[in-house]
């Protein structure tokens, strides 16, 4: 059986930035870092320069928008 590949999704030399793994990379590391952020206490964010209610808001954003 041939195992057929798009080459803007699955490039012969790993993911890119454009293709579609790397697509799911920065969507899974945008969820982390803003479930990161609700863990975070008012000090910690004071010095990031944020609120409770910043962090909240943005915690609260879906994966794919940045």
């Amino acid at each position: 059986m041939i195992a057929l590949r798009h080459p803007t999704l699955f490039p012969a030399t790993g993911p890119s930035d454009t293709g579609l793994i790397a697509t799911f990379d920065r969507w899974l590391e945008r969820r982390r870092q803003r479930r990161a952020l609700l863990a975070l206490d008012d000090k910690l964010l004071k010095d990031i320069g944020l609120s409770a209610a910043d962090a909240w808001h943005e915690a609260h954003k879906p994966f794919w928008r940045p």
